[in-house]
Protein backbone atom coordinates (compact mmCIF):
# COMPACT_ATOMS: atom_id res chain seq x y z
CA UNK A 1 0.00 0.00 0.00
CA UNK A 2 2.45 2.59 0.70
CA UNK A 3 4.08 3.22 -2.94
CA UNK A 4 0.35 4.64 -3.27
CA UNK A 5 0.34 7.25 -0.47
CA UNK A 6 2.70 9.64 -2.31
CA UNK A 7 2.71 11.42 -5.26
CA UNK A 8 5.60 12.07 -7.91
CA UNK A 9 5.89 15.44 -5.77
CA UNK A 10 6.05 13.74 -3.25
CA UNK A 11 8.38 11.87 -3.78
CA UNK A 12 10.42 14.29 -5.13
CA UNK A 13 10.62 16.25 -1.51
CA UNK A 14 11.12 13.37 0.13
CA UNK A 15 14.52 12.98 -1.96
CA UNK A 16 15.71 16.35 -1.71
CA UNK A 17 15.29 15.84 2.31
CA UNK A 18 16.38 12.57 2.37
CA UNK A 19 19.73 13.60 0.20
CA UNK A 20 19.98 17.18 2.26
CA UNK A 21 19.80 14.89 5.67
CA UNK A 22 22.56 12.53 4.44
CA UNK A 23 24.78 15.24 3.46
CA UNK A 24 24.46 16.68 7.24
CA UNK A 25 25.07 12.68 8.23
CA UNK A 26 28.42 12.58 6.63
CA UNK A 27 30.34 14.32 9.54
CA UNK A 28 27.34 13.48 12.47
CA UNK A 29 26.25 9.69 12.15
CA UNK A 30 22.38 9.62 12.73
CA UNK A 31 19.57 6.89 13.28
CA UNK A 32 16.25 7.87 13.34
CA UNK A 33 13.74 5.67 15.30
CA UNK A 34 10.07 5.94 15.36
CA UNK A 35 8.46 4.62 18.28
CA UNK A 36 4.55 4.43 17.93
CA UNK A 37 1.75 2.23 18.65
CA UNK A 38 -2.16 2.18 19.72
CA UNK A 39 -3.49 3.52 22.35
CA UNK A 40 -1.88 3.55 26.16
CA UNK A 41 0.82 1.04 24.87
CA UNK A 42 3.75 2.83 26.53
CA UNK A 43 5.48 4.77 24.21
CA UNK A 44 5.93 7.70 26.41
CA UNK A 45 7.22 5.28 29.04
CA UNK A 46 9.44 3.62 26.83
CA UNK A 47 11.25 6.49 25.65
CA UNK A 48 11.59 7.40 28.99
CA UNK A 49 12.88 4.41 30.46
CA UNK A 50 15.64 3.75 27.56
CA UNK A 51 17.07 7.22 27.89
CA UNK A 52 17.30 6.92 31.38
CA UNK A 53 18.72 3.99 31.56
CA UNK A 54 21.14 4.55 28.74
CA UNK A 55 21.72 7.88 30.33
CA UNK A 56 22.54 6.54 33.63
CA UNK A 57 24.55 3.18 32.86
CA UNK A 58 21.79 1.12 33.92
CA UNK A 59 21.43 -2.53 33.66
CA UNK A 60 21.09 -3.91 29.84
CA UNK A 61 23.06 -7.48 29.79
CA UNK A 62 21.38 -8.11 26.07
CA UNK A 63 22.55 -4.78 25.17
CA UNK A 64 26.15 -5.69 23.35
CA UNK A 65 27.71 -2.14 23.52
CA UNK A 66 26.51 -1.64 27.05
CA UNK A 67 27.22 -5.01 28.27
CA UNK A 68 31.13 -4.83 26.79
CA UNK A 69 31.83 -1.86 27.79
CA UNK A 70 31.86 0.08 24.59
CA UNK A 71 29.77 3.07 25.58
CA UNK A 72 32.16 6.06 26.79
CA UNK A 73 28.83 7.50 28.02
CA UNK A 74 25.31 8.79 26.29
CA UNK A 75 24.11 12.48 26.75
CA UNK A 76 20.88 14.28 25.25
CA UNK A 77 21.54 17.26 22.58
CA UNK A 78 19.54 19.80 20.70
CA UNK A 79 17.15 18.32 18.15
CA UNK A 80 17.77 18.79 14.78
CA UNK A 81 14.13 19.46 13.94
CA UNK A 82 12.86 23.23 14.93
CA UNK A 83 9.58 22.91 13.89
CA UNK A 84 9.01 19.77 16.11
CA UNK A 85 8.07 19.76 19.39
CA UNK A 86 10.66 18.23 21.79
CA UNK A 87 9.99 14.81 24.03
CA UNK A 88 9.63 16.21 27.53
CA UNK A 89 11.99 13.75 28.96
CA UNK A 90 12.83 15.21 32.29
CA UNK A 91 8.78 15.68 33.32
CA UNK A 92 8.36 12.26 32.68
CA UNK A 93 11.03 10.78 34.22
CA UNK A 94 9.97 12.94 37.05
CA UNK A 95 6.27 11.51 37.47
CA UNK A 96 7.68 8.21 37.01
CA UNK A 97 10.25 8.43 39.94
CA UNK A 98 9.24 11.38 41.98
CA UNK A 99 5.77 10.39 41.95
CA UNK A 100 5.63 7.05 41.42
CA UNK A 101 2.54 7.75 38.52
CA UNK A 102 2.72 6.91 34.70
CA UNK A 103 3.09 10.12 32.70
CA UNK A 104 0.77 11.72 30.15
CA UNK A 105 0.08 9.64 26.74
CA UNK A 106 1.33 11.07 23.81
CA UNK A 107 -0.72 13.83 22.18
CA UNK A 108 1.23 15.50 19.52
CA UNK A 109 4.41 14.40 17.99
CA UNK A 110 7.49 14.79 19.53
CA UNK A 111 11.56 14.13 19.23
CA UNK A 112 14.35 13.97 21.25
CA UNK A 113 18.11 13.26 19.89
CA UNK A 114 19.89 10.95 22.23
CA UNK A 115 23.76 10.92 21.56
CA UNK A 116 26.10 7.97 22.18
CA UNK A 117 29.72 8.32 22.35
CA UNK A 118 31.10 4.86 22.17
CA UNK A 119 34.25 2.45 20.82
CA UNK A 120 33.46 0.05 18.05
CA UNK A 121 34.75 -3.20 18.72
CA UNK A 122 36.37 -3.48 15.03
CA UNK A 123 39.45 -2.02 15.26
CA UNK A 124 38.71 -1.47 11.32
CA UNK A 125 35.83 0.74 11.83
CA UNK A 126 37.81 2.61 14.53
CA UNK A 127 39.71 3.76 12.23
CA UNK A 128 37.52 5.70 9.82
CA UNK A 129 34.39 6.03 12.42
CA UNK A 130 33.97 8.67 15.05
CA UNK A 131 32.52 5.99 17.57
CA UNK A 132 29.71 8.78 17.74
CA UNK A 133 25.74 7.82 17.35
CA UNK A 134 23.12 10.24 17.12
CA UNK A 135 19.39 8.81 17.76
CA UNK A 136 16.87 10.47 16.98
CA UNK A 137 13.82 9.18 18.64
CA UNK A 138 10.28 10.51 16.84
CA UNK A 139 7.45 9.92 18.78
CA UNK A 140 3.73 9.95 17.70
CA UNK A 141 0.29 9.68 18.88
CA UNK A 142 -1.08 5.85 18.11
CA UNK A 143 -4.69 7.04 16.96
CA UNK A 144 -2.81 9.25 13.83
CA UNK A 145 -1.48 5.95 13.09
CA UNK A 146 -4.95 4.43 12.43
CA UNK A 147 -5.11 7.51 9.49
CA UNK A 148 -2.50 6.14 7.52
CA UNK A 149 -4.13 3.61 5.32
CA UNK A 150 -6.67 5.85 4.82
CA UNK A 151 -4.37 7.25 2.41
CA UNK A 152 -4.73 4.45 0.06
CA UNK A 153 -8.65 4.63 0.26
CA UNK A 154 -11.38 6.12 -1.67
CA UNK A 155 -14.41 7.51 0.64
CA UNK A 156 -16.19 4.77 -1.02
CA UNK A 157 -14.35 2.27 0.47
CA UNK A 158 -13.62 4.14 4.03
CA UNK A 159 -17.79 4.00 4.11
CA UNK A 160 -18.18 0.66 3.14
CA UNK A 161 -15.58 -0.35 5.85
CA UNK A 162 -16.96 1.83 8.58
CA UNK A 163 -20.41 0.17 7.92
CA UNK A 164 -18.61 -3.54 7.97
CA UNK A 165 -16.69 -2.78 11.27
CA UNK A 166 -19.77 -1.02 12.83
CA UNK A 167 -21.92 -4.24 12.27
CA UNK A 168 -19.38 -6.71 13.82
CA UNK A 169 -21.06 -8.51 16.62
CA UNK A 170 -18.66 -6.80 19.27
CA UNK A 171 -19.37 -3.41 18.08
CA UNK A 172 -22.66 -3.67 16.71
CA UNK A 173 -24.61 -2.32 20.22
CA UNK A 174 -22.34 0.86 20.42
CA UNK A 175 -22.83 1.89 16.61
CA UNK A 176 -26.48 1.79 16.62
CA UNK A 177 -26.86 5.16 16.88
CA UNK A 178 -24.61 6.22 14.15
CA UNK A 179 -26.13 3.74 11.92
CA UNK A 180 -30.00 4.34 12.62
CA UNK A 181 -28.95 8.09 12.02
CA UNK A 182 -27.16 6.87 8.57
CA UNK A 183 -29.60 4.63 7.74
CA UNK A 184 -31.86 7.65 7.19
CA UNK A 185 -29.45 9.76 5.35
CA UNK A 186 -30.32 10.22 1.77
CA UNK A 187 -26.63 10.85 0.55
CA UNK A 188 -27.97 12.76 -2.94
CA UNK A 189 -29.86 14.97 -1.13
CA UNK A 190 -28.75 18.82 -0.29
CA UNK A 191 -26.27 19.31 1.88
CA UNK A 192 -26.83 20.40 5.00
CA UNK A 193 -24.26 21.55 7.77
CA UNK A 194 -26.18 20.79 10.87
CA UNK A 195 -26.58 16.80 9.44
CA UNK A 196 -23.10 16.58 8.81
CA UNK A 197 -22.10 17.96 12.12
CA UNK A 198 -25.09 15.26 14.18
CA UNK A 199 -23.31 12.50 11.69
CA UNK A 200 -19.44 13.07 12.82
CA UNK A 201 -20.54 13.68 16.60
CA UNK A 202 -22.44 10.35 16.43
CA UNK A 203 -19.90 8.38 14.39
CA UNK A 204 -17.28 10.11 17.15
CA UNK A 205 -18.82 9.07 20.23
CA UNK A 206 -18.88 5.49 18.62
CA UNK A 207 -15.34 5.68 18.13
CA UNK A 208 -14.79 6.64 21.46
CA UNK A 209 -17.17 3.89 23.07
CA UNK A 210 -14.84 1.08 21.07
CA UNK A 211 -11.60 2.49 22.69
CA UNK A 212 -12.89 2.04 26.41
CA UNK A 213 -11.72 -0.62 28.35
CA UNK A 214 -14.54 -2.98 28.15
CA UNK A 215 -13.87 -3.53 24.51
CA UNK A 216 -10.40 -2.50 23.76
CA UNK A 217 -10.83 -2.22 20.50
CA UNK A 218 -8.06 -0.98 17.79
CA UNK A 219 -9.16 -0.32 14.90
CA UNK A 220 -11.15 3.02 14.93
CA UNK A 221 -9.84 4.96 11.79
CA UNK A 222 -9.73 8.73 12.08
CA UNK A 223 -7.54 9.05 14.27
CA UNK A 224 -8.40 12.51 14.66
CA UNK A 225 -12.09 12.01 15.80
CA UNK A 226 -10.75 10.55 19.30
CA UNK A 227 -7.82 12.84 19.34
CA UNK A 228 -8.91 16.61 17.39
CA UNK A 229 -6.21 18.90 18.71
CA UNK A 230 -6.37 22.04 17.65
CA UNK A 231 -8.66 20.78 14.62
CA UNK A 232 -11.66 20.27 17.24
CA UNK A 233 -14.84 21.52 15.28
CA UNK A 234 -13.34 22.58 11.92
CA UNK A 235 -14.89 21.22 8.62
CA UNK A 236 -11.73 19.29 8.51
CA UNK A 237 -13.42 16.77 11.13
CA UNK A 238 -17.28 17.29 10.55
CA UNK A 239 -17.86 14.49 8.05
CA UNK A 240 -19.16 10.67 8.32
CA UNK A 241 -19.04 7.55 6.42
CA UNK A 242 -22.49 7.27 4.53
CA UNK A 243 -24.27 4.15 3.63
CA UNK A 244 -26.14 3.60 0.61
CA UNK A 245 -23.84 5.53 -1.78
CA UNK A 246 -24.07 6.13 -5.66
CA UNK A 247 -21.42 4.43 -7.37
CA UNK A 248 -21.59 7.54 -10.01
CA UNK A 249 -19.60 11.13 -9.54
CA UNK A 250 -21.51 12.64 -6.60
CA UNK A 251 -23.63 15.42 -7.49
CA UNK A 252 -22.85 18.75 -7.03
CA UNK A 253 -24.38 20.35 -3.88
CA UNK A 254 -25.13 17.30 -2.34
CA UNK A 255 -24.58 15.78 0.86
CA UNK A 256 -21.74 12.69 -0.57
CA UNK A 257 -20.30 15.65 -2.47
CA UNK A 258 -19.61 17.48 0.66
CA UNK A 259 -18.43 14.77 3.05
CA UNK A 260 -16.27 12.94 0.13
CA UNK A 261 -14.80 16.36 -0.42
CA UNK A 262 -14.22 16.89 3.51
CA UNK A 263 -12.62 13.48 3.43
CA UNK A 264 -10.06 13.77 0.75
CA UNK A 265 -9.09 17.29 2.83
CA UNK A 266 -8.37 15.24 5.97
CA UNK A 267 -6.35 12.99 3.71
CA UNK A 268 -4.77 16.05 1.82
CA UNK A 269 -3.96 18.64 5.01
CA UNK A 270 -3.70 16.03 7.58
CA UNK A 271 -2.67 12.97 7.04
CA UNK A 272 -0.63 13.35 4.01
CA UNK A 273 1.83 16.02 5.56
CA UNK A 274 2.58 13.38 8.72
CA UNK A 275 3.37 10.75 6.49
CA UNK A 276 5.53 12.59 4.35
CA UNK A 277 7.57 14.72 6.98
CA UNK A 278 7.38 12.23 9.36
CA UNK A 279 7.09 8.24 8.50
CA UNK A 280 9.15 8.44 5.04
CA UNK A 281 12.25 9.80 7.30
CA UNK A 282 12.64 6.50 9.80
CA UNK A 283 15.17 4.17 9.40
CA UNK A 284 14.16 1.95 12.57
CA UNK A 285 10.58 1.07 13.97
CA UNK A 286 8.99 -0.04 17.23
CA UNK A 287 5.58 -0.67 17.44
CA UNK A 288 4.10 -1.07 20.59
CA UNK A 289 0.73 -3.05 21.39
CA UNK A 290 -0.99 -3.24 24.90
CA UNK A 291 -1.90 -6.99 24.52
CA UNK A 292 -2.82 -6.97 28.08
CA UNK A 293 -5.65 -5.47 27.44
CA UNK A 294 -7.11 -6.47 24.51
CA UNK A 295 -6.36 -10.06 26.33
CA UNK A 296 -8.64 -8.70 29.39
CA UNK A 297 -11.61 -7.72 26.60
CA UNK A 298 -11.30 -10.98 25.18
CA UNK A 299 -10.64 -12.71 21.28
CA UNK A 300 -13.21 -10.20 19.25
CA UNK A 301 -10.84 -7.09 20.86
CA UNK A 302 -7.58 -9.25 19.84
CA UNK A 303 -8.59 -9.79 16.43
CA UNK A 304 -9.48 -6.53 16.39
CA UNK A 305 -5.65 -5.34 17.32
CA UNK A 306 -4.47 -7.79 14.56
CA UNK A 307 -6.28 -5.94 12.14
CA UNK A 308 -4.61 -2.82 12.98
CA UNK A 309 -1.27 -3.74 13.01
CA UNK A 310 -1.46 -5.26 9.85
CA UNK A 311 -3.04 -2.18 8.40
CA UNK A 312 -0.15 -0.07 10.55
CA UNK A 313 2.52 -2.38 8.39
CA UNK A 314 1.03 -1.82 5.11
CA UNK A 315 1.62 2.32 5.55
CA UNK A 316 5.22 2.11 6.45
CA UNK A 317 8.30 1.65 3.65
CA UNK A 318 10.39 -1.38 4.47
CA UNK A 319 13.82 -2.22 2.87
CA UNK A 320 16.99 -2.11 2.07
CA UNK A 321 18.64 -0.19 -0.51
CA UNK A 322 22.63 0.67 -1.63
CA UNK A 323 24.61 2.90 -1.44
CA UNK A 324 23.37 5.08 -3.95
CA UNK A 325 19.42 4.59 -3.69
CA UNK A 326 19.77 5.38 0.09
CA UNK A 327 20.80 9.10 -0.91
CA UNK A 328 17.30 9.68 -1.69
CA UNK A 329 14.81 7.72 0.14
CA UNK A 330 14.86 6.26 3.57
CA UNK A 331 14.04 2.69 3.99
CA UNK A 332 12.92 1.10 7.41
CA UNK A 333 14.76 -1.92 7.49
CA UNK A 334 13.98 -3.05 11.24
CA UNK A 335 10.87 -3.50 12.97
CA UNK A 336 10.39 -4.38 16.39
CA UNK A 337 6.58 -5.13 17.58
CA UNK A 338 6.43 -5.22 21.43
CA UNK A 339 4.07 -6.29 23.91
CA UNK A 340 4.12 -4.13 26.86
CA UNK A 341 3.46 -4.30 30.21
CA UNK A 342 4.96 -8.10 30.55
CA UNK A 343 5.61 -7.42 34.30
CA UNK A 344 1.53 -8.17 34.64
CA UNK A 345 2.38 -11.68 33.79
CA UNK A 346 4.48 -13.93 35.67
CA UNK A 347 7.97 -14.76 33.57
CA UNK A 348 6.60 -18.32 33.55
CA UNK A 349 3.71 -16.57 30.96
CA UNK A 350 6.31 -14.44 28.98
CA UNK A 351 7.17 -17.11 26.49
CA UNK A 352 3.85 -17.73 26.22
CA UNK A 353 2.63 -14.10 25.71
CA UNK A 354 5.16 -13.74 22.96
CA UNK A 355 4.07 -16.39 20.98
CA UNK A 356 0.91 -15.15 21.22
CA UNK A 357 2.73 -11.71 19.50
CA UNK A 358 4.42 -13.68 16.96
CA UNK A 359 1.53 -15.16 15.99
CA UNK A 360 -0.07 -11.77 15.76
CA UNK A 361 2.68 -10.21 13.80
CA UNK A 362 3.03 -13.03 11.26
CA UNK A 363 -0.69 -12.69 10.08
CA UNK A 364 -0.29 -8.99 10.10
CA UNK A 365 3.30 -9.53 7.86
CA UNK A 366 1.65 -12.15 5.54
CA UNK A 367 -1.55 -10.46 5.11
CA UNK A 368 -0.23 -6.93 4.69
CA UNK A 369 1.82 -8.40 2.01
CA UNK A 370 4.81 -6.55 4.08
CA UNK A 371 8.59 -7.74 2.90
CA UNK A 372 12.14 -6.34 2.89
CA UNK A 373 12.55 -5.55 6.35
CA UNK A 374 13.56 -7.48 9.39
CA UNK A 375 10.77 -8.18 11.89
CA UNK A 376 10.77 -9.27 15.47
CA UNK A 377 8.46 -10.15 18.59
CA UNK A 378 9.00 -9.05 22.29
CA UNK A 379 7.40 -9.25 25.34
CA UNK A 380 8.86 -6.60 27.45
CA UNK A 381 8.15 -3.64 29.83
CA UNK A 382 10.09 -0.48 29.45
CA UNK A 383 9.59 0.32 33.45
CA UNK A 384 8.98 -3.09 35.56
CA UNK A 385 6.05 -2.22 37.93
CA UNK A 386 6.11 -5.44 40.11
CA UNK A 387 8.41 -8.03 41.26
CA UNK A 388 7.69 -11.46 41.68
CA UNK A 389 6.75 -13.94 44.44
CA UNK A 390 4.62 -17.28 45.56
CA UNK A 391 1.73 -17.96 47.68
CA UNK A 392 0.14 -20.98 49.29
CA UNK A 393 -3.63 -21.60 48.14
CA UNK A 394 -4.66 -24.69 49.61
CA UNK A 395 -2.20 -27.53 48.51
CA UNK A 396 -1.16 -25.59 45.36
CA UNK A 397 1.51 -23.27 45.34
CA UNK A 398 0.80 -20.35 42.92
CA UNK A 399 3.28 -18.15 41.25
CA UNK A 400 2.10 -14.37 42.01
CA UNK A 401 3.04 -10.73 41.05
CA UNK A 402 3.06 -7.98 43.74
CA UNK A 403 3.03 -4.32 43.26
CA UNK A 404 0.42 -1.51 44.13
CA UNK A 405 -2.27 -1.56 41.74
CA UNK A 406 -3.49 1.63 40.51
CA UNK A 407 -6.69 3.14 42.21
CA UNK A 408 -9.59 1.95 41.09
CA UNK A 409 -8.47 -1.13 39.39
CA UNK A 410 -10.85 -3.94 40.09
CA UNK A 411 -10.28 -8.06 40.68
CA UNK A 412 -12.37 -10.37 41.93
CA UNK A 413 -14.44 -7.44 43.08
CA UNK A 414 -11.78 -5.94 44.45
CA UNK A 415 -11.67 -2.11 44.14
CA UNK A 416 -7.93 -1.23 44.86
CA UNK A 417 -6.93 2.39 46.48
CA UNK A 418 -3.65 2.80 44.72
CA UNK A 419 -1.65 2.90 48.44
CA UNK A 420 -1.60 -0.92 49.31
CA UNK A 421 0.88 -3.72 47.96
CA UNK A 422 -1.19 -6.51 46.86
CA UNK A 423 0.10 -10.24 45.27
CA UNK A 424 -1.80 -11.33 42.21
CA UNK A 425 -2.61 -14.09 40.41
CA UNK A 426 -3.76 -13.02 36.59
CA UNK A 427 -4.39 -16.54 35.22
CA UNK A 428 -2.36 -19.20 33.01
CA UNK A 429 -1.83 -17.69 29.46
CA UNK A 430 -3.43 -20.48 27.08
CA UNK A 431 -0.54 -22.73 25.84
CA UNK A 432 -1.58 -22.15 22.41
CA UNK A 433 -1.54 -18.88 20.39
CA UNK A 434 -4.82 -19.21 18.40
CA UNK A 435 -7.19 -19.55 21.71
CA UNK A 436 -6.82 -16.06 22.24
CA UNK A 437 -7.62 -15.10 18.61
CA UNK A 438 -10.52 -17.71 18.59
CA UNK A 439 -14.31 -15.65 18.43
CA UNK A 440 -16.05 -18.61 18.10
CA UNK A 441 -16.97 -19.05 21.28
CA UNK A 442 -19.61 -18.51 23.18
CA UNK A 443 -20.37 -14.72 24.35
CA UNK A 444 -19.98 -12.77 27.59
CA UNK A 445 -18.42 -14.83 28.91
CA UNK A 446 -15.79 -13.90 31.44
CA UNK A 447 -11.66 -14.26 30.70
CA UNK A 448 -9.81 -17.21 32.51
CA UNK A 449 -7.29 -14.23 32.85
CA UNK A 450 -7.06 -10.88 34.13
CA UNK A 451 -4.75 -8.30 34.43
CA UNK A 452 -4.55 -4.87 36.52
CA UNK A 453 -2.42 -1.88 36.07
CA UNK A 454 0.19 -1.10 38.73
CA UNK A 455 2.09 2.14 40.28
CA UNK A 456 5.45 2.20 38.82
CA UNK A 457 7.48 1.12 41.34
CA UNK A 458 9.42 2.99 44.12
CA UNK A 459 13.69 2.97 43.35
CA UNK A 460 15.67 2.32 45.49
CA UNK A 461 18.66 4.27 46.04
CA UNK A 462 22.14 3.87 46.94
CA UNK A 463 24.06 4.17 50.11
CA UNK A 464 25.58 7.87 48.36
CA UNK A 465 21.61 8.43 47.87
CA UNK A 466 21.85 8.01 44.16
CA UNK A 467 18.65 6.54 42.56
CA UNK A 468 19.04 3.79 40.27
CA UNK A 469 18.33 3.53 37.10
CA UNK A 470 14.52 2.55 35.91
CA UNK A 471 14.06 -1.55 36.18
CA UNK A 472 12.93 -3.06 33.25
CA UNK A 473 11.91 -6.19 30.97
CA UNK A 474 13.99 -6.85 28.38
CA UNK A 475 14.69 -3.32 26.64
CA UNK A 476 18.21 -4.17 26.61
CA UNK A 477 16.89 -6.67 24.07
CA UNK A 478 14.79 -4.28 21.95
CA UNK A 479 17.71 -1.49 22.32
CA UNK A 480 19.84 -4.25 20.62
CA UNK A 481 17.71 -5.63 17.76
CA UNK A 482 16.88 -1.69 17.14
CA UNK A 483 20.49 0.21 17.26
CA UNK A 484 23.08 -2.21 18.17
CA UNK A 485 24.32 -2.76 14.85
CA UNK A 486 25.35 0.96 14.72
CA UNK A 487 27.68 0.32 17.74
CA UNK A 488 28.86 -2.81 16.10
Amino acid sequence: MASSLTTFTDEARIALDTLSGRAAGLFSPSLRLGVTGLSRAGKTVFISALVHNLIHGGRLPLFEAQKSGRIARAFLEEQPDDAVPRFQYEDHVAALVDDRAWPDSTRAISELRLTIEYESASGWNRLFSAGKLSVDIVDYPGEWLLDLPLLGKSFADFSREAVELAALPVRCDLSQGWLALAAKIDPDADADEMMARRLAERFAAYLKACKLDERALSTLPPGRFLMPGDLEGSPALTFAPLMKLSERRPRSGSLQAMMERRYEAYKTHVVKPFFREHITRLDRQIVLIDAMQALNAGPAAMADLERAVTEILSCFRPGRGNFVSDLFSRRIDRILVAATKADQLHHESHDRLQAIVRRLADRAVARANFSGADVDVAAMAAVRSTREGTVKQGRETLPVIIGTPLKGERINGETFDGKAETAIFPGDLPEKADAVFDVSGPENTEPAIRFVRFRPPKLERTAEGVTLSLPHIRLDRALQFLIGDHLA
